[in-house]
């Protein structure tokens, strides 16, 4: 998601809950212009100066709400409840609307609280008038309307609001998880390509260097290897960075065999691919590199077996089995790559002696 759409959907956002807040004042607007009908005189400028303080307090309220003060709202909230109860007595039934601006301020402030604050105040705005004799108004049918509706109103537009907001933490939390696993996937790649790589230039290179002295034509083509073996790491790396590597089984199984037999390793590996799925391949290949390029590295082995197979590849050799071989990196981001293409990998010593790297995909 873009900057630009991102703050497109704040601005839209905050101007409606802004628009949604605001609109809550015409109910202490209603109250005020009904203190000329109960109450004259000093009465009516006490009763004048709560609903300012109340439309004050509100909109405090709703400061704190957009700064994320919830505690600081939670005690104007306290502040509105005692105005309205101090309205009452001057303005009478008329003084629920201010109730309709508490309750819409509870369940929002405290989503909780919303069935029963709705009930309540519904019950109070309709009750309360009719149990007052002296009023002389009879049930607040109009007053427990707008505040039901009102109210439900408010907390339809809240769980929306909040609804939102667990979506865009949940959407970057998917763009951080996919940021984090191409890091991953490029660091496993790199891994894989400079491992195997990097090993065919020093055993290619210490090649050259020893042919050199007794036989320098092929000691030359040797190092001319090695020029090729350069640039083609370096288009792997800049292949995997931009997602597009291509690693191909019979390509592998070509570069394996003469990888094992510029480090003098007697190389018995398959010249067809036939037996292997289409769908494997590509992961086998990832299996191979990295499997022979740990048997040059590590085994000092003398011989390197591959079995291909409808659903698995092994790699065997008669080398030394060390913990290097199963605690490597190499070996634990195979386990990683192997693991997202839904197969198993087992790996493990050869008795007397020697190494094993199976991987099964069905």
């Amino acid at each position: 998601m873009s900057s630009s759409t991102t703050a497109r959907q704040h601005w839209s956002q905050g101007w409606r809950r802004m628009l949604l807040a605001n609109g809550m004042l015409v109910y202490p607007g209603i109250t005020a212009a009904s203190v000329s009908r109960h109450t004259h005189g000093a009465a009516a400028v006490a009763a004048y100066l709560i609903v300012a303080a109340f439309a004050g307090c509100y909109l405090a309220t709703i400061a704190a709400l957009a700064l994320g003060r919830r505690r600081r709202a939670l005690v104007l909230l306290w502040a509105l409840v005692l105005l309205f109860a101090a309205e009452v007595p001057f303005t009478r039934a008329d003084a629920f609307f201010l109730a309709i601006v508490v309750v819409s301020v509870l369940v929002v402030v405290k989503r909780e609280w919303t069935a029963r604050a709705v009930a309540g105040g519904t019950l109070a705005a309709l009750l309360v008038p009719w149990a007052v004799p002296t009023w002389h108004t009879g049930p607040g049918v109009f007053q427990a309307l707008a505040l039901l509706f009102n109210s439900l109103v408010v907390s339809a537009f809240a769980e929306i609001a909040s609804t939102n907001e667990r979506l865009r933490a949940a959407q970057a939390e998917v763009e951080r998880l996919a940021q984090e696993a191409e890091r991953n996937r490029i660091a496993r790649d790199l891994h894989d390509l400079l491992g195997h790589s990097l090993t065919a230039i020093t055993v290619k290179s210490q090649l050259a260097q020893r042919l050199v002295p007794q036989a320098p034509e092929q000691g030359l083509a040797e190092m001319a290897a090695v020029e090729q073996l350069s640039r083609q790491a370096l288009a792997d790396v800049r292949a995997a960075v931009a997602g597009y590597r291509e690693v191909t089984l019979a390509g592998e199984l070509a570069r394996g065999r003469e990888l094992l037999r510029a480090a003098g390793v007697a190389a018995d590996l398959p010249t067809a691919t036939d037996a292997v799925a289409e769908a494997d391949r590509e992961l086998f290949a990832w299996v191979l590199r990295e499997a022979v390029t740990n048997v040059v590295r590590h085994a000092r082995a003398s011989r390197c077996t591959v079995v291909l197979a409808a659903g698995s590849i092994e790699i065997r050799d008669d080398g030394r089995a060390t913990h290097e071989n199963a605690d490597g990196k190499g070996l634990t981001g195979l386990r990683e790559r192997v693991a997202a293409a839904g197969g198993t990998v087992q790996a493990g010593p050869l008795q007397p002696h020697g190494w094993h790297l199976r991987v099964t995909t069905r």
